[in-house]
């Protein structure tokens, strides 16, 4: 598989089959992952994976701002906790901020990590959807997250029982502008 056709190829799943998801075969995506850029290699991304019942858990008590999303993790057979390490992009050693962007770089490189895994889970038949709307205090809390991360997405993973087509995508002349 071509990056192109991963690129093109990936969607995002809202239903999985119920097979598990090898443990083995996720720490081998990840490692996959693990080379996304980022702010000055600081490679702040973790990922927390989730089964059982404190998957459940948090698909019911931790998805109240937009409930079909707990749908979507209680059909998963898995689910991704993206968190990083806070404090980290955007600084430099004195602490002071590199840019007038601050920390906000902070979520580029996390949006960055969280592609870069849905594509390696693509490639070895895996789907995934990232989420954004979720009850972020409450699934910290059920995660027992330490002080120096944040939850940033949640990434519901699993062998698809579903083919969405691609939507339909913007022409290049309203996407790309020169100047010369």
């Amino acid at each position: 598989m071509t990056a192109k056709d991963c690129i093109k190829g990936r969607r995002s799943i809202r239903q999985f089959k119920s097979d598990k998801i090898e443990h083995e075969l996720l720490a081998e995506i990840i490692e996959t992952a693990s080379y996304a850029p980022s702010w000055k290699n600081t490679q702040i991304a973790r990922y927390v994976a989730v089964e059982g019942a404190l998957k459940d858990k948090i698909a019911k008590e931790g998805t109240t701002p937009f409930p079909g999303n707990g749908q979507i993790i209680e059909n998963a057979p898995m689910l991704i906790a993206v968190t990083v390490i806070k404090n980290r992009c955007g600084y430099e050693r004195d602490g002071s901020f590199t840019t007038p962007r601050r920390d906000t770089w902070q979520m580029f490189d996390a949006g960055v990590a969280s592609q870069t895994f849905c594509l390696a889970t693509y490639e070895k038949g895996i789907g995934s959807v990232i989420m954004g709307i979720f009850d972020q205090e409450k699934i910290e809390e059920l995660l027992e997250l330490p002080e120096d991360r944040e939850l940033v997405a949640l990434i519901p993973i699993g062998y698809p029982a579903e083919e969405p087509v691609a939507p339909k995508r913007k022409a290049v002349d309203d996407l790309l502008s020169f100047k010369l």
